[in-house]
């Protein structure tokens, strides 16, 4: 009989709103803090929405040689950076360290919109003086791939090298596509996540254009993200991005790597239903957490916490709500479920890999983050969100879901490692 790979994560790293080091990141999510601010990268004069989480404090020449960082959109500096992290945390960032083979090593990431600022930038020197303005590195830095294809260079990993775009599910599915090319034997090593940098003039205004963003906090940005609050009024926009190392377990043993946890599930599916809006039964999101729990081999009442998509949306809120009593029935009463974007903003791809992460520092620390601002909640958002101040408890199974644009459903379960 076939031995069953199992997948373990051995390395972490990510740059957002919160930190751009995991400790500093997670310190700050315990301590229930907001990552959300003034938008500061252009002038929000004539915009409904002026607030975002941003980067701040980021320098990526701590860890990235100044000459690469300049042939680097955003989204890749954050993932390249991120990437180094984990790699680092996994004992394989130095060159005399690479106990992997390349050619059995990969890199499947997620991304949305690639370097939105490059496009900018050089449209207008285009509109203004003319295509010889335009910069000779345009195109390699501003397509979605490159992030994917900078972390592949930077480390010499030689398998597959793909970027899964599917809207704000496209961190989540690139994990969920990594598990299931280390689970079947693909590859052996695998850099996986998300990344985002869609701060833009461009971005911005198309959320405002169809009402997406919050507007009523523009003065009070701590307390703009309110998922499943009566008074929520939009997702805040935000940039960054969460890298994981996985590697099949007897990999990850044979060179003694400390284990962080274990990914033992994963779901996909479409609502096929509308370009933005979700559906309002929460159908595609109750059967991604489905086929997570089939794969996964457990039942519903073994998932004690649920890391949920949460955008502080209209429709998001009430339907990921059904969906979720679709999927655990009486058990959805005793589930602690929480929405991190209330901290670091909705980092759209990067989004579902920085929640991978806190989903795995959850379980390790036996500690359920909070859903920040939830003050007023919504009559039919009537689960225990885990509001204002997180909680202590074991985790013997967190559950992770993204849902994007286009009707993406995504679905990750983690649980400690166990040998």
């Amino acid at each position: 009989m076939e031995r069953v790979r199992r997948v373990v994560v051995t390395g972490m790293g990510t740059v957002n709103p919160l930190g751009v080091r995991v400790d500093e990141f997670w310190n700050n999510i315990k301590a229930g803090k907001s990552g959300i601010g003034l938008l500061t990268k252009f002038d929000t004069t004539e915009y409904p929405a002026k607030i975002a989480g941003e980067v701040r404090n980021f320098d990526p020449s701590d860890l990235l040689d100044r000459k690469e960082v300049r042939s680097m959109a955003d989204f890749t500096q954050f993932a390249v950076y991120a990437a180094v992290q984990a790699m680092q945390e996994a004992g394989l960032a130095e060159e005399g360290d690479r106990k992997f083979d390349p050619e059995r090593s990969g890199v499947y990431l997620g991304n949305g919109i690639g370097g939105f600022e490059i496009v900018e930038n050089n449209l207008e020197k285009l509109f203004d003086r003319g295509p010889r303005a335009v910069a000779p590195l345009t195109i390699p830095k501003l397509i979605a791939n490159e992030a994917a294809g900078g972390i592949a260079m930077k480390f010499g990993l030689k398998g597959p090298c793909h970027t899964t775009v599917t809207a704000c599910a496209s961190g989540t599915d690139a994990i969920g596509a990594a598990f299931h090319a280390v689970k079947h034997g693909v590859v052996d090593l695998v850099l996986t996540g998300g990344t985002e940098g869609a701060i833009t003039q461009l971005a911005v205004a198309g959320f405002c254009r169809i009402q997406a963003l919050s507007t009523a906090f523009n003065d009070t940005p701590e307390l703009a993200c309110r998922p499943f609050d009566a008074k929520r009024d939009g997702f805040i926009i935000g940039e960054g991005a969460g890298i994981l190392v996985l590697e099949e377990l007897e990999h990850a043993k044979a060179r003694n790597a400390n284990i962080l946890g274990e990914i033992v599930g994963y779901g996909m599916t479409c609502d096929a239903y509308h370009l933005t809006a979700p559906d309002p039964e929460g159908d595609g999101a109750a059967r991604a957490m489905q086929a997570a729990l089939r794969e996964a081999k457990i039942m519903p009442e073994e998932i004690d916490y649920i890391n949920a998509h949460g955008t502080s949306t209209e429709a998001n809120d009430v339907m990921e709500t059904r969906a979720i009593k679709r999927v655990f029935k009486d058990h959805a009463r005793s589930l602690k479920i929480s929405s991190t974007k209330s901290m670091t903003s909705h980092l759209i791809a990067a989004a579902g890999a920085v929640e991978a992460i806190i989903s795995l520092l959850a379980i390790r620390d036996s500690f359920i983050p909070c859903t920040l601002n939830l003050t007023n909640p919504d009559p039919e958002c009537d689960l225990d969100y885990v509001p204002n101040v997180g909680e202590h408890g074991t985790i013997r199974y967190a559950l992770s879901e993204s849902l994007g644009f286009g009707g993406h459903n995504g679905a990750l379960i983690f649980t400690g490692y166990r040998a």
